[in-house]
């Protein structure tokens, strides 16, 4: 069987023209959602007909409501589990899970999410119930097939969703092994930002005759997100990321790192410069990490500083700034990370942050996701006091006077003329105004152009040579501001560890004849796959 996505071009149809239940039909209305996005009115025909699909589309592009309303719309309300959707992190679990029921309530749908790190009884529990849609993640999925919890479990419609990044946690060897044990009679749907060849490998054992769908017209990331590069020194990151924190309009923003000691650190600077900043990575705790995803969706917390494995389940839609604080390891990473803005239709922003020595992976980075991304300059301080001018007047104009201000003003007037007491009081915000750092971050222009010619004559070449001569070109003192602390440079040292694509301590250590196990699994993509349904 042979995988080809099909280009669709876009009809503008409504959720009415699908012929949807009118309890569903409801639910969509109570959500807010007008028309259809781009991967909704393809694939929910072909799901209502029954037919396994595979759909390829950018994250956050209403992929969850693209296979749950059809499945619901399907769905007999017999007890019993009769949706199975996969997910790659609790996270996602949890999210799915409640957007699925939200579609269904008005139907009477019941969902569980399911998840490693939380207790079997209480799981099983809830799908004894009568829940008919259950959200898991692989290993403890697995652990309850293999140990039998559930009884008749036979759903009719199988869901993977975001299945490259599942690939990227190296749980393949654990999805065949799951398709084992699910009824050969049922619909499978694969749902995948990319498509690498073990996604399109699997999509042809465990599908049978799918549809093909593909939404990102030669492009696999999002166009409605900008995205930016600032090339700079390696010992100015933390300065860069706050000055650009400072001039960007940032509503929340996810901050990827490589490492969780790098979440951690980047978190306390920030902190400490006054932005509400939490980090998230592998090593903390469940309720912990729920407690910062939900302090992220409620306006607790504007800055999520994260690990690419950890951020895997954020799926909230008024994220407008992306920054990855590392240029990510490969383009799948990048084409995830930004994927967490510009969601539902809404625009957004990522930007990079890399040294000249990692400007061939940026140009990888290109080539291979086929995007265009614009080179930009990190605002100096005079740009970004500048830009401060105009919303300083929208905040003055808006200002409410109090009753108050007329006995501050009596007593001025006595010494000082009415123009010079506003100048007073204007430079006085300004002056509050402050804008940390150096006056001015990153590789000036001609600099820059200079190094990348160097590069272009190397060809392959640079490694050491080229950081040598790059660095001895920088001779401009960045010792920034105090609120640097102890800032680790090691630069690639962290990077030998293989970053944090181990997933961090909620995937290793699952001890499988044990009862409080759960926990997901470390693995790779390797063989010994269990095939079905060739």
């Amino acid at each position: 069987m042979d995988i080809e996505t099909k280009e669709i071009e876009e009809n503008q149809i409504t959720f009415d023209s699908f012929g949807l239940k009118k309890q569903i039909l409801q639910s969509i209305a109570h959500a807010g959602f007008k028309v259809p996005s781009p991967i909704q009115q393809q694939v929910i025909p072909f799901i209502l007909d029954g037919k396994d699909v595979v759909g390829q589309a950018h994250t956050g592009t209403g992929k969850t409501a693209a296979f749950g309303l059809p499945i619901l719309n399907n769905m007999p309300l017999d007890q019993g589990v009769q949706a199975l959707i996969i997910t790659p992190t609790r996270e996602l679990a949890n999210q799915v899970s409640d957007e699925i029921f939200k579609y269904g309530r008005n139907l009477g749908i019941n969902t569980v999410p399911v998840y490693g790190g939380s207790s079997y009884n209480r799981q099983i529990g809830l799908i004894e119930r009568g829940a008919q849609v259950v959200v898991a993640t692989p290993g403890r999925l697995l652990d309850i097939l293999k140990k039998g919890l559930i009884k008749d479990f036979a759903p009719m419609s199988v869901v993977l969703d975001e299945a490259d990044e599942m690939l990227d946690m190296g749980f393949l060897d654990d999805i065949n092994e799951i398709f084992t044990y699910l009824p050969n009679t049922r619909q499978t749907l694969l749902f995948s930002a990319t498509m690498p060849k073990p996604i399109k490998d699997l999509a042809k054992r465990i599908l049978v005759e799918p549809e093909f769908v593909s939404i990102t017209k030669g492009e696999t990331t999002n166009k409605d997100i900008k995205q930016l590069y600032y090339v700079i020194d390696e010992n100015e990151r933390d300065d860069a990321i706050i000055r650009l924190l400072e001039a960007e309009e940032v509503n929340k923003a996810v901050v990827f790192c490589r490492t969780k000691k790098e979440v951690d650190r980047l978190s306390n600077v920030l902190s400490a410069v006054g932005y509400s900043a939490k980090g998230l990575h592998g090593d903390m705790e469940q309720r912990s990490r729920e407690m910062v995803i939900k302090g992220l969706k409620h306006n607790q917390i504007d800055i999520l500083i994260a690990t690419d494995v950890a951020a895997r389940g954020i799926h909230i839609d008024d994220i407008s700034h992306v920054f990855n604080f590392h240029i990510p390891f490969d383009p799948e990473s990048y084409v995830h990370r930004i994927g967490r803005t510009g969601r539902a239709g809404t625009k957004g922003t990522a930007i990079t942050l890399l040294t000249p020595i990692e400007f061939k992976e940026l140009q990888r980075i290109k080539a291979k996701v086929g995007t265009s991304m614009e080179h930009a300059y990190v605002p100096t301080k005079i740009d970004v006091r500048n830009k401060s001018h105009n919303k300083l007047v929208d905040e003055i104009e808006k200002q409410k006077v109090f009753d108050e201000a007329h006995i501050i003003l009596d007593a001025l007037k006595q010494d000082i003329d009415q123009e010079q007491i506003a100048y007073k009081l204007v430079s006085m915000l300004l002056d509050r105004q402050s804008v940390k750092g150096p006056d001015e971050i990153g590789i000036p222009a001609h600099k820059l152009e200079e190094i990348l010619a160097n590069a272009a004559r190397r060809g392959n070449g640079g490694g050491r040579g080229g950081r040598g001569g790059y660095r001895g070109n920088n001779n401009r003192n960045r010792s920034g501001g105090g609120y640097k602390g102890n800032r680790d440079r090691n630069g690639g040292g962290e990077r030998s560890g293989g970053g944090d694509r181990s997933g961090g301590g909620y995937k290793g250590n699952r001890d499988r004849n044990s009862g409080g196990g759960g926990g997901e699994r470390s693995g790779g993509n390797g063989g010994g796959q269990r095939r079905e349904r060739y």
